[in-house]
């Protein structure tokens, strides 16, 4: 029951298609990820500018934007 299934002269074809199979399989996904990694950062991006837009919008003025309170003076 000795040998492998196939002579290694012939086998040694096969293993290199295998190998650039997988690395291209890897690649693929490594390529996935990246783009819903940029896709995710960018939506990030987006709500956090609209989170900032409504804090500013919901917060009283700054004290340098109103206009100087009146001091009083008692008679």
């Amino acid at each position: 029951m000795g040998g492998p299934a196939l002579p290694l002269g012939d086998a040694g074809p096969y293993v290199a298609a295998a190998y650039l199979v997988f690395l291209a399989l890897v690649l693929i996904y490594v390529a996935i990820m990246a783009s819903k990694l940029a896709r995710l950062q960018r939506e990030i991006g987006e709500l956090a500018e609209l989170a900032e837009r409504r804090d500013g919008a919901d917060s009283p003025p700054d004290a340098a934007d109103s206009p100087p309170e009146r001091e009083k003076v008692s008679p």
